[in-house]
């Protein structure tokens, strides 16, 4: 058995140095850091578990948890419906692939750009669509603040979204809807019962996919906001670089990334856990 194995081990060390370089051995570092009390200019000062101490005590920390929260409540489920709306809308059509790649374009521009143009356009009082729509005052007030920035997220990654729904929707037998409406059903009763039920490995996917987009947020909310205005769009990314870049916190900022991940993880398997008690 074990010579059986020496083959796949062979083939796959490449890959797996790899992995170990660029993924184990940063993770490792990360893990050490948080143990110290750093500067990145200063000598580290080893002091064990006490970033873990500050962080679950840190006001900050809590109300930047409760921002991304809210940003996930209003980005998730927009970006899950959506994505399986347009997909659905868009199945068949004559413009089907024109759409596609209008909706993938925005993922393609540089985060740079695609902000200037933003500004450019919604800025409430000298924006080019201020001149022809009422523009919500989202530099001033947090809860438009995070909108927008929900509002921008949702751009630039929902051509993603469609394209895993419509790659699972064309991957749906045919003969099962025919069967479907052969059997009376109609079109609501089939996309109910037939497609809805197999795009759920799609949905699975885009949930978890769209948990981490949630958790791992930072360049929109840096590009637009700055966290503001009075830190209604702080993040735990935004966070993160504040405590790390601008406050040299960097063992504070190690711990903060460890928390993030963990949390992404428990988000993301729960939603799986729950879609799988779902079927």
């Amino acid at each position: 058995m074990k010579r059986d194995l020496l083959p796949y081990l062979a083939f796959s060390a490449p890959a797996l140095g790899v992995l170990a370089l660029f993924v184990l051995y940063p993770f490792l570092d990360v893990v050490r850091f948080s143990t110290w009390d750093w500067s990145g200019l200063s000598e580290p000062k080893p002091v064990g578990l006490e970033n873990y101490r500050r962080l679950l005590s840190d006001p900050a920390f809590y109300q930047s948890l409760w921002v991304t929260l809210k940003f996930l409540l209003l980005a998730l489920p927009a970006f899950v419906l959506l994505s399986l709306a347009l997909a659905v809308a868009l199945e068949g059509a004559v413009y089907e692939r024109f759409v596609k790649a209008l909706l993938f374009l925005p993922g393609l521009v540089t985060l740079g750009g695609a902000t200037l143009s933003w500004y450019t356009l919604f800025t409430p009082e000298y924006g080019a669509l201020a001149q022809l729509l009422p523009i919500p005052p989202w530099d001033r007030e947090g809860f438009w603040a995070l909108v927008m920035v929900v509002a921008f997220t949702l751009w630039r990654h929902l051509g993603y979204g469609v394209l895993v729904a419509s790659a699972r929707l064309k991957a749906i037998p045919k003969a099962l809807l025919e069967a479907a409406y052969v059997d009376g059903a109609t079109s609501w009763q089939a996309f109910r019962h037939v497609t809805l039920p197999l795009l759920r490995p799609a949905l699975a996917f885009l949930t978890v996919v769209g948990t981490i987009l949630a958790f791992q947020s930072y360049s929109a909310v840096f590009l637009l906001t700055r966290g503001g205005p009075y830190g209604e769009t702080r993040v735990l990314g935004y966070y993160l670089y504040e405590a790390g870049f601008e406050n040299f916190r960097l063992g504070y900022a190690a711990a903060l990334t460890l928390v993030i991940l963990v949390l992404t993880f428990l988000f993301a398997y729960a939603q799986l856990r729950l879609l799988k008690e779902a079927e």
